[in-house]
């Protein structure tokens, strides 16, 4: 099939999907390191659950400059420039971990180590706002529409493989040694260079003639109202960030405490919870191409449905545990019964949400508009990001584990409510690449 598919691409689409291919190969090494980062803070760095849940706001709340950066990266001239500025100033810092302490007892006598550490990744997250608008600008621009979803799909496949493999990898070695990220984080530094140069050679389409010498308060202005514009004359995009903001609640209330639930109510090794992320993993990487073509061919809002389901289902099965402990232990390895549920959901989730979250909102808008909506649905990401994970980490210090996963999955029920209502109520025209 995926060779059919190639057999058909234009020149411009098999250059573009060799540079995609190669980019999300790489970043599927560092989603493997990723995987694990909140895990190692608490577990090796013994880092506390409140700065536990600010390391997981750094991967979204930088999103909230993209009300700075939308105007700038719409007249920017020379957008290739820009990428690779970006992967050297946010990858570099992550050389700096080798230097860390190999010990807990000097990590908790000299606690800035924590705070370094959280500001390294921080300055990592800050390509996002930049990298995030330009590759959705720039597939758009280059896939017809009837590959888009496809092509991403393959090019995702590829990165979850990676991903699990380094998963698994990283954990092993995090089991031998717990500091063993003091070497990885390097290596991935000096790649994340590398794949983000890969991308600044993809062609990117000009927005602006030139770089409009406006003041830092007339950009921020432009770009308030520039989004503001597509919010209220977008309809049904409106709707779909409606359904995100409570979807996006519960996952960020939710995704810290069930790190915190691994490590003090399960008491998992990093093996297990490799095996648990890699499993659903897998499973995800099976369901991706056939949920990208999915996604070309319904509303994107009934996609959402499906994918917010999905994280319904795991966040309940991941509150069954508590009730139900009965597991098994194979070479280390815990196997909770309930926990099945949640890796089936899981890895459903973990397929629809890249595609649905990276290029859903390029399906209600022309090519050229793909950057301008993609910071949009960014920039509200961020603008959650910044009370959610504390709340869920407060909701867990008061209530306890229980009352908060039943607070998210409540939260999921509103965001499905809203896309049903939506895309029965207001129809979309899915605008096409030809």
């Amino acid at each position: 099939m995926f060779l059919k598919l190639t057999q058909k691409l234009s020149l411009s689409e098999k250059y573009t999907f060799k540079l995609h291919l190669g980019y999300s190969s790489i970043e599927g090494f560092i989603a493997g390191v990723l995987a694990l980062n909140e895990f190692v803070f608490i577990k090796s760095m013994k880092g506390s659950e409140i700065q536990l849940s600010i390391l997981f706001q750094f991967s979204v709340i930088v999103y909230i400059f993209l009300v700075f950066f939308n105007e700038f990266l719409r007249n920017y001239p020379n957008k290739k420039q820009l990428l690779k500025i970006t992967g050297i100033v946010t990858r570099v810092p992550l050389l700096l971990l080798f230097f860390f302490p190999h010990d807990q007892v000097t990590l908790l006598q000299h606690p800035e180590y924590h705070y370094l550490f959280l500001f390294i990744i921080l300055i990592y997250y800050f390509a996002l706002p930049v990298v995030s608008p330009l590759i959705n600008l720039q597939l758009k621009s280059n896939y017809r529409h009837e590959n888009f979803g496809k092509l991403y799909g393959y090019a995702t496949s590829v990165n979850k493989i990676l991903m699990l493999l380094t998963t698994f990898i990283y954990g092993l070695m995090l089991d031998a040694d717990n500091f063993a990220f003091t070497y990885i984080f390097p290596v991935t530094g000096l790649l994340g260079m590398v794949s983000i140069f890969m991308l600044a050679n993809i062609p990117t389409p000009s927005q602006g003639s030139s770089l409009e010498r406006v003041t830092f308060l007339k950009s921020i202005q432009q770009s308030i109202r520039s989004m503001n514009v597509i919010i209220k004359n977008n309809k049904p995009y409106r709707h779909f960030e409606w359904g995100f903001m409570f979807y996006g609640f519960a996952f960020m209330s939710t995704v810290t405490i069930i790190t915190i639930y691994f490590d003090k109510v399960l008491h998992l090794n990093y093996s297990s919870v490799a095996f648990y992320k890699n499993m659903y993993n897998i499973l995800a990487i099976l369901m991706l191409p056939f949920l990208g073509k999915l996604l070309g061919k319904i509303d994107p809002r009934k996609f959402a449905v499906l994918t917010f389901f999905s994280i319904f289902l795991y966040i309940f099965f991941m509150m069954m545990t508590t009730f139900f402990r009965w597991h098994i232990s194979v070479m280390g390895i815990q196997i909770y019964a309930m926990l099945i549920g949640y890796l089936l959901a899981q890895s459903f989730f973990s397929s629809s949400m890249p595609l649905l979250f990276n290029i859903g909102s390029a399906y209600f808008c022309r090519n050229e508009e793909a950057g301008d909506y993609q910071s949009v649905h960014l920039f509200l990401t961020s603008v959650r990001s910044f009370f959610a994970p504390v709340l869920g980490v407060l909701f867990y210090q008061i209530y306890g584990f229980t009352i908060t996963f039943v607070i998210g999955m409540g939260f999921v029920v509103i965001a499905m409510g809203i896309m049903i209502w939506s895309y029965k109520n207001d129809t979309l025209k899915i605008i096409k690449n030809e």
